[in-house]
């Protein structure tokens, strides 16, 4: 049997990955969910909710609550009677629920890569082994001088994500600019704002889709440190927020869409009435889902080539931001991390290039689609299935 402590859902990254993760591992051994309770709702498929409900623990299985156990008690060896695979909720690498296996791996994405002794304490105390997001975390915690770490990419659903040719349903007269993440700085949507406003300027044809919600106020505000937008909203709903930033930076909101918070699943369908994806991220932890499912939909993409990003990014299968200058970020006089900042612009230069060159970003998508496809999240939890079954095997060995 094997144990997995994931967030469970369908419109964040970690809910996304969890699901995922247990879907495909279900399916490669006996498995076992130790997560919050969850809904067909949060799901978003009751097809899906009723494999997940399938893998979780009945009275008689569940492992003693790690909540109620003194630290003496969770110090004489585990309370999940087999392998663990589980994430770490932030930076501190702390797992997301307090348990512990036969053997536990730990799964972990960061972006403030200026890690403390203490998170690297914390990793060593609560894992026997730790898969990150991305080759970046992965030299991140070797340069620091962890050696059970290994690179797990997280993947894409093929039967949903898929580059095979369909007629465009909408738009079919503008040339569609798509920006997807959660609205921050480390996302580089400011860089979208004025490329995209070069773009609009010169070109009546052209529109913006937006998929920016952001469910952290504390990230959101990360924005009005942007040195090339003005950033002060006042609205609280999501789309008169947007409109208002967008309109304090001169950009035509009546050629813009602004998408809510809504299943992954379902973005299949925008990603393909839209004509190029802007990526200038400043860095990623993974290897950004969002980017990865656009690619995998056989869509051209513009994006930085740098962190995450870098793992699953060519020269053949994009259009790489590659003029990166270092960043620094600070809380307060504290550094927390150092990111790649894209060159403004080079951005505004590949979308301009996209824009008058169609018949480039057809071969770009092509390559997209073809790329993306190896990248499955079966392909994920097999790779996870191996990490667990080799750890269970030096556990049981004594070495």
């Amino acid at each position: 049997m094997i144990y997995l402590s994931l967030p469970i859902g369908s419109r964040h990254g970690w809910g996304i990955v969890g699901k995922q993760i247990t879907m495909e591992m279900a399916r490669l051994d006996r498995v076992r969910l130790l997560t919050e309770p969850f809904t067909p709702e949060a799901i978003g498929d009751e097809l899906e909710y009723h494999a997940l409900a399938g893998t979780l623990p009945n009275a008689q299985e569940a492992p003693t609550n790690a909540l109620t156990l003194s630290i003496s008690q969770r110090a004489r060896g585990p309370n999940v009677p087999g392998p663990l695979l589980t994430c770490t909720i932030d930076q501190n690498m702390l797992p997301y629920r307090k348990l512990r296996g036969t053997f536990t791996l730990g799964y972990t994405f960061f972006e403030n890569n200026l890690l403390s002794a203490e998170s690297l304490a914390n990793a060593r105390r609560h894992f026997d082994h730790v898969a990150t997001g991305s080759s970046w975390c992965t030299e991140v915690l070797k340069s620091l001088g962890a050696s059970e770490v290994s690179t797990v990419i997280q993947g894409i659903d093929p039967a949903v994500f898929d580059p095979a040719p369909r007629p465009r349903q909408f738009l079919h007269d503008k040339f569609v600019v798509f920006s997807g993440g959660k609205l921050e700085l480390r996302k580089g949507q400011d860089l979208v704002i004025r490329a995209y406003k070069v773009l609009q300027d010169k070109h009546k044809d052209v529109m913006l889709v937006t998929s920016w919600a952001n469910l952290w106020s504390f990230s959101l505000n990360t924005m009005r440190s942007s040195p090339y937008i003005r950033f002060a909203p006042t609205a609280s709903d999501h789309a008169d927020m947007v409109n208002q930033v967008l309109h304090d930076n001169a950009v035509d909101v009546s050629r813009t869409i602004h998408l809510a918070l809504r299943p992954n699943a379902t973005m299949a369908k925008v990603y393909h009435n839209t004509d190029v994806g802007l990526f200038p991220n400043r860095c990623e932890g993974g290897t950004n889902l969002v980017l990865m499912e656009y690619m995998a939909c056989g869509k051209p993409a513009i994006a930085s080539f740098s962190t995450g990003h870098r793992d699953i990014l060519t020269t053949r299968n994009c259009m790489p931001i590659q003029t990166l200058r270092p960043l620094k970020v600070l809380q307060g006089d504290k550094p927390l991390a150092e990111w790649d900042d894209p060159d403004l612009d080079e951005t505004i230069y590949q979308l301009e290039y996209a824009y008058e060159h169609r018949e480039r970003l057809a071969e770009v998508g092509r390559q997209a689609g073809c790329d993306l496809a190896r990248f499955t999240w079966r392909r994920t939890a097999e790779e996870f299935h191996k990490l667990l079954a080799r750890g269970s095997d030096v556990d049981r060995s004594g070495k």
